[in-house]
C-alpha cells in the first residue's frame, strides 16, 4: 500500500501545485482586467479542483496512518496497541477507497464535462407519431433537468398541428450538465399503438437526439466574413406565436455550410445571441471531428460516443419497458423514466465508460 500511495501522491502533486498557482493568478488584478484570460484560468482551476482536494485528503490520511503505525510499534500496553491497530485498519480502508477515487479522477476527462449543454431533438421515422415522441423526449429531459436544479431555455422550436415537435433546440444550464446529457446522443426508438391505429397494431417510430457542449466565445472565435445572416418572421403551428416583425434569425457558416436558426425570442438581438451560441457548439463539434478523426474512431468503440446514427434506447409501451442497448440495462418503470428518472441509465453508462478507460490505462 505504501508504494501505491506514494505513487498516487507524486502524480497528483503537480496538479495540486498548479491549482495553488491558479488560485493566486485568478486574484491578480492584471489577470482580472483581461476578462478572456481570467475566464480561461478560472475554468482550468475548476477542472482540477477535485484532484487537488483529493491530494490533500489522501496526504492527510497517509500522515495519520504513519503516526498510528509509529505509535503501534513503540507502544507496550496491549490495549493501547490494539487501539492503534484498529485505527490503522480503519485508515487503511479509507486510503484504499480514496486511491481508487483518485484513479478515476486521473482518467482523461472530457474538457466540456462541466459545460452547459445544447440538445437537439428531431423527428425521424414514423411521421406524426415520431413528432409526438419528440415532445415526450423533450418533456423527459426537462423533468430530469428540474431534478438536478438546472435551468432549461428553448432556443428554437418547430411544432406540428397535433402538438408534436418536428424539431427543438434547447439549452440546459448547470455545472456538469454536459457530463450527464452527453450519453443521450443517438436514435431513440418507441414501440406503441398510436391513437390513430384502429386495429391496435404496434408501430415503431424513432427520434434523433444530438447533444453538444455550449462553447463560450472565449474558447472559439468566428469571423464575421464567414457568416451569412438572414432575418424572417417567426411562426408556430396553426399560426400560433406569429411575430409580425422579422425577429427570427438564420445564420449560415459559409466555410462549412452549417445552418442554425433561432426564433423563440421576440427580440432579434436575443435570437442572434442564441443562434451564435448554437453555431459555436456545432462548429466545435465539426472541427473536433476533422482534427481528431483518430480519436473519434477510438471513441466509437467505447460507450456513450454520441454517434447520432446509433440506436441507443428503446421505449416499449405495451410492456412498460425501457432498454438501453449500450449497457443492456432495462427498467420496467416506463412512466418513471418519462418523468425524468434517467440516472439508472446514465450512471450505468458512466461506470462502463470509466471501466473501459481504466482498462485502457
Amino acid at each position: 500500500m505504501e508504494e501505491l500511495v506514494n505513487e498516487i501522491l507524486t502524480k497528483t502533486k503537480q496538479t495540486k501545485d498548479r491549482y495553488e498557482e491558479l488560485t493566486k493568478l485568478v486574484s491578480d488584478p492584471d489577470i482580472i482586467a483581461d476578462n478572456r484570460q481570467w475566464k480561461k484560468l478560472v475554468k482550468e482551476r475548476s477542472s482540477i479542483e477535485e484532484i487537488a482536494n483529493a491530494h490533500d485528503e489522501l496526504e492527510k490520511m497517509h500522515k495519520e496512518y504513519q503516526d498510528a503505525l509509529a505509535e503501534y510499534k513503540t507502544e507496550s500496553d496491549h490495549e493501547l496497541k490494539q487501539m492503534f491497530f484498529e485505527e490503522m485498519e480503519r485508515l487503511k480502508g479509507e486510503i484504499e477507497k480514496k486511491v481508487e477515487d483518485i484513479k478515476i479522477l486521473l482518467l482523461p476527462k472530457d474538457a466540456n464535462d462541466d459545460s452547459n449543454v445544447i440538445i437537439e431533438i428531431r423527428q425521424a421515422a414514423g411521421g406524426e407519431e415520431s413528432a409526438l415522441f419528440c415532445s415526450e423526449l423533450y418533456r423527459m429531459y426537462v423533468m430530469y433537468a428540474e431534478k438536478k436544479h438546472w435551468k432549461v431555455e428553448v432556443l428554437n422550436l418547430n411544432e406540428t398541428e397535433l402538438g408534436g415537435i418536428k424539431e427543438i433546440t434547447f439549452m440546459v444550464k448547470g455545472k456538469g450538465a454536459y457530463s450527464r446529457f452527453k450519453y443521450e446522443s443517438g436514435v431513440h426508438r418507441v414501440q406503441r399503438v398510436p391513437e390513430t391505429e384502429s386495429q391496435g397494431r404496434i408501430h415503431t417510430s424513432t427520434s434523433t437526439v444530438a447533444v453538444l457542449p455550449e462553447i463560450e466565445e472565449v474558447e472559439f472565435e468566428i469571423e464575421d466574413k464567414d457568416l451569412k445572416i438572414d432575418t424572417y418572421r417567426s411562426s408556430g403551428a396553426g399560426g400560433q406565436h406569429v411575430n409580425k416583425t422579422e425577429s427570427a434569425i438564420r445564420i449560415t457558416h459559409l466555410p462549412t455550410g452549417i445552418i442554425v436558426a433561432c426564433q423563440d425570442e421576440r427580440s432579434q438581438i436575443k435570437n442572434k445571441e442564441r443562434a451564435m451560441s448554437i453555431l459555436r457548439s456545432k462548429l466545435y463539434d465539426y472541427y473536433q471531428g476533422q482534427i481528431e478523426s483518430e480519436y473519434k474512431q477510438e471513441r466509437k468503440n467505447q460507450v456513450g460516443t454520441g454517434d447520432r446514427s446509433e440506436r441507443v434506447r428503446t421505449y416499449n409501451y405495451p410492456q412498460g419497458r425501457v432498454t438501453d442497448h449500450r449497457v443492456n440495462v432495462t427498467s420496467y418503470n416506463l412512466e418513471g423514466v418519462l418523468n425524468g428518472d434517467l440516472d439508472m441509465f446514465i450512471d450505468a453508462l458512466t461506470l462502463k465508460d470509466r471501466a473501459d478507460k481504466l482498462a485502457q490505462a
